[in-house]
């Protein structure tokens, strides 16, 4: 019986040709290629600049820094989420503060927001959690009175639609991840987009050492012009070679996000008939990528989480528990915050099951037939 993968990234002749094209060009680090992914980028995501970096942390982190994010303040953020979303202000000094999210969607909500905030507060990253669309409206309703800067942790949303537009749209600064289980991969790499273009001309300096002339244009010079130092910077650069990549990843996108949209159509559809499953689905304002399906273990189901885990294990299908809660973890453990019950009943009980755009109908058969024969096997 053949493994069935939680993901995999959708990679052919084009990158392969994208690639060797820019090899044969001789210029493989930063430079003409990363541009014109950040054109491409900003127009798919509806947003002025884009500034590429070598990941959705380190763009996370120039996020808050060009937005005046300093020691001592404090940074709103989920605990239910993949743990780059705390470390980014732990990074610029801040405290990062824990709120609870929604029950259904796994988002922070204005509720929770605004159930935390203090005068400290100069910022709330919110999640796009697994691709579903946060409601941002509601949340900059509740921070934009009191000046506090929204910041879109858009990691997993490359294709969802927030009220008709691209996710991130409406952020002050959003970060965007290309890590193989996203669904735009450049294999390592992040994004950071903007409205503000102060913001997008200073996270660009910032991401090769705060130099007063990049490195493209010192490369692109017989005579270089002497550079300064403007500030303490970051090496937080992409190349050439996983621009090109990314750039014949973002012509799929519709693509990809649509086959994603009909493989948890399917899904819900069989799981709906499943009892004390519940899967995850498009929020009443916008639409989700399904970057991750997840399933919430009820009661009702004959297995707990860690078992139904197992089952699937032993049918050779590669599912992965939820999304995990930082405030356990042994790094924030001594981080004071409010009670988080329903991240922690998510974290406990959400597992995601296996979407990829190859994925064959019968390699989703055999998902849907594990998730019943666990419960009649019980």
């Amino acid at each position: 019986m053949s493994r069935i993968n939680v993901m995999q990234p959708w990679l052919g002749p084009e990158e392969i040709a994208a690639v060797t094209e820019v090899i044969s060009s001789g210029w493989v680090a930063q430079g003409p290629r990363v541009a014109a992914f950040e054109q491409a980028f900003a127009q798919t995501m509806d947003v002025p600049h884009a500034v590429a970096t070598s990941s959705c942390t380190t763009a996370l982190h120039l996020a808050l820094v060009v937005a005046g994010v300093q020691a001592g303040d404090e940074v709103v953020v989920p605990s239910f989420s993949f743990i780059a979303t705390t470390n980014a202000p732990t990074y610029v000094g801040a405290r990062p503060v824990f709120a609870d999210v929604d029950p259904v969607t796994g988002n922070l909500t204005a509720e929770t927001v605004a159930a935390v905030l203090t005068d400290r507060t100069r910022a709330v990253v919110v999640v796009d959690q697994g691709g579903v669309p946060v409601d941002l409206d509601a949340i900059r309703a509740v921070t934009d009175p009191r000046g506090i800067v929204v910041v879109e942790d858009a990691a997993c949303g490359a294709g969802s639609t927030y009220r008709g537009r691209p996710v991130g749209a409406g952020a002050d600064v959003a970060a965007w991840s290309f890590h193989p289980r996203k669904i735009v991969t450049t294999g390592e790499g992040g994004m950071l987009t903007t409205p503000h273009q102060e913001w997008a001309v200073r996270a660009r300096r910032l991401r090769e050492h705060a130099m007063s002339v990049s490195a493209a244009a010192r490369h692109a010079s017989v005579l270089a012009p002497p550079e300064e130092y403007l500030e303490v910077g970051y090496n937080y650069r992409m190349t050439d070679l996983q621009a090109a990549v990314g750039i014949v990843q973002l012509g799929k996108l519709p693509q990809v996000v649509a086959r994603r949209r009909e493989i948890a159509a399917t899904y819900a559809k069989h799981i709906a008939d499943i009892p004390g499953l519940r899967a995850v689905a498009d929020p009443a304002w916008g639409t989700c990528n399904f970057q991750s399906f997840w399933v919430e273990v009820g009661p009702e189901y004959p297995l707990d989480r860690e078992g139904l885990l197992a089952h699937l294990a032993d049918q050779e299908i590669s599912a992965r528990r939820g999304i995990m809660a930082s405030h356990r973890q042994p790094a924030y453990a001594a981080t004071h915050h409010v009670p988080l019950p329903v991240t922690e009943h998510l974290t406990d009980t959400t597992l995601i099951l296996p979407v990829f755009h190859q994925m064959s109908e019968s390699e989703q058969h055999r998902v849907v037939d594990a998730l019943r024969s666990a419960g009649q096997s019980a």
